[in-house]
Order: C-alpha cells, then sequence, then structure tokens
C-alpha cells in the first residue's frame, strides 16, 4: 500500500513538472521593470493609438506611441487597465470615417480631406512599466493609476499631434470655439479642412466625437482645429474639452 502510494505521488510530481515545462513553452516570456514616472507633474502627456493591439495581463490593450510634455516620443507604448477598450474602439471607429473621406473634396474649400488621428491626453505624469515579452520591449502605461478626471481624447489632423501636445505644455496657448459662420471653416488651407472634417466627423457619429470645430490657439497666432471624444472626458481637461473662448480671426 505505501509502495501504491509513492508510486502515485511519483506520477503527479511527474505530471506538474511536465506541465510547467510545457507552459514555460508555450506561454509568452515575461520580464517586469518596476513602474516609474515620465513626463511633468505640470504638464500634458499624450498616447497616441497605431491601430495594434496586444495581448497582455490577460485582455486586448492597444499599442501606439507616448508623447511627453517636452516633445519627447516613446515607442512601443501599451495602454493598460481603464479605457483601454474605449480607446480601440474610437480608434477603430476614426480609421472607418478616414476610409470613407480622405480624399473626398470639402465642399466648402475645395480642398480635399486628410486622415485624423485620435488621441488621448493625461495632466501630469505617467506611470509607466517595461515589460520584455519574447525579447521585445513595451513600455505599459499603468492607466489604472491615474485619476480617471485627467484624461480625456481629442481629435486632429494625423501630422499635427505631436505639435498639438506640445502646445498645450506652453504658456498662452488657450482652447477656443469657432462660430458656425467662421471663416476659418473655409480657409483654403489645412487648417481650414481640419476645421471642417472635425464638424463632419461629429456629424457622423456623435456618440464617440462629441465636439468638433474647436481650436488650440497659440501665442504665435498658430491655431490647431481639433474636436474631442465622448469618453474619456476627465474633468481636469475642462478647458480643452469645453472651451470657454471664442476664436476670431484678424483676416
Amino acid at each position: 500500500m505505501s509502495a501504491l502510494k509513492y508510486a502515485i505521488i511519483g506520477v503527479v510530481v511527474v505530471v506538474v513538472v511536465v506541465v510547467a515545462a510545457v507552459l514555460v513553452l508555450v506561454l509568452p516570456t515575461l520580464h517586469r521593470v518596476p513602474v516609474q514616472y515620465v513626463g511633468s507633474s505640470s504638464g500634458y502627456e499624450a498616447f497616441v493609438p497605431n491601430g495594434q493591439t496586444i495581448n497582455y495581463n490577460g485582455h486586448t490593450d492597444p499599442t501606439g506611441t507616448l508623447i511627453l510634455s517636452n516633445g519627447t516620443t516613446i515607442q512601443n507604448a501599451v495602454w493598460d487597465g481603464q479605457y483601454s477598450s474605449t480607446i480601440i474602439q474610437n480608434h477603430n471607429e476614426i480609421v472607418q470615417l478616414n476610409d470613407e473621406w480622405v480624399g473626398r473634396t470639402d465642399p466648402v474649400n475645395n480642398q480635399p480631406y486628410v486622415p485624423l488621428q485620435d488621441f488621448y491626453v493625461i495632466k501630469g505624469q505617467v506611470p509607466v512599466g517595461q515589460v520584455t515579452i519574447n525579447g521585445q520591449t513595451y513600455y505599459v502605461i499603468e492607466a489604472g493609476s491615474i485619476n480617471p478626471a485627467n484624461i480625456a481624447g481629442f481629435y486632429t489632423y494625423q501630422g499635427w499631434v505631436p505639435n498639438f501636445v506640445v502646445a498645450m505644455n506652453i504658456q498662452g496657448t488657450y482652447a477656443a470655439g469657432l462660430p458656425g459662420n467662421s471663416p476659418v471653416f473655409q480657409w483654403t488651407n489645412t487648417t481650414g479642412t481640419v476645421a471642417s472634417q472635425t464638424m463632419l466627423y461629429k456629424q457622423y457619429n456623435p456618440y464617440v466625437y462629441i465636439a468638433g470645430g474647436d481650436v488650440l490657439v497659440q501665442s504665435n497666432g498658430i491655431i490647431i482645429p481639433y474636436g474631442v471624444t465622448s469618453s474619456p472626458l476627465g474633468s481636469a481637461l475642462f478647458n480643452f474639452t469645453t472651451p470657454q473662448h471664442t476664436y476670431n480671426p484678424s483676416s
């Protein structure tokens, strides 16, 4: 009887060892570095999704670029935690709208529509953990550690996102709304087109894009048209998500 017990225990041990060995081969190898805080405690950073996702922590997360307040970019960023599925959905929607409208002509200023990009601004420093999965290094934004009030989503011309983030961090920059009859919508340049296009995207999906026709006004007079997503919509970014000024160009 004792011999039988030992035999059974031995089989169990062998099975456990074999299963453990199989898991090591099948599951992605993961090495984590302690979380660090990057960016400025009083500034604005932004995550820009690239349309790719990664399976991490048992669920699907969007990947992209993290832009810091000084313009420094961190590639292979992963947004993990709150709003991850929302960001994926928002980005998929803007990709669909781009596929439908980019290249078509704006009937107001006769300029072709351009690709717009969604991005997610964080007020203050961002908790980031460095993780290696199967030899690839990723920088995981620990979104669950960020106050929801400090996160808001925006969209603008794809090529202007880095400029937008830097401008938010420059003293003297403020947000403003464009009146419905603003001459900016008729400008025959990319600025006029993007202003009109943010209104167009808002019209076609008001559940995802709740605002359009806003502008970031810089101290040098340059403006960047943008819109706002319905979620996330953190109250700490109220001045940008719900501008209290109106922009009237001098010419």
